[in-house]
């Protein structure tokens, strides 16, 4: 059977304990939180770990980025196609 002094020892340790995990977990988000720009993000499968040999890109992968000459020229060939539209919705 319970007693009275199990029972207060059992329910003020539970509140000590969770207090206890509450206090850990807000200084751990402190600390990532202070420290998040110096953190290198950890990946455990990426592109590279399916490929052959390291997974080397190439020119034809979907998630190719461009440098800033290919997109500028992309822009401009792109600007292109939209006067071009413009210009045959005048005529019509």
């Amino acid at each position: 059977m319970v007693t009275m002094d199990q029972a207060a020892v059992w329910l003020s340790s539970s509140i000590l304990v969770m207090l206890g995990i509450l206090v850990i977990t807000i200084i751990v988000i402190f600390i990532n939180n202070i420290l998040h720009r110096y953190w290198k993000p950890v990946t455990i499968f990426s592109r590279e770990s399916f490929g052959i040999f390291g997974g080397h890109h190439h020119v034809n992968d979907s998630l190719y980025s461009v440098n800033q000459e290919e997109y500028d020229q992309l822009v401009k060939h792109l600007e292109k196609i939209r006067t071009a539209n413009k210009n045959q919705m005048r005529q019509k």
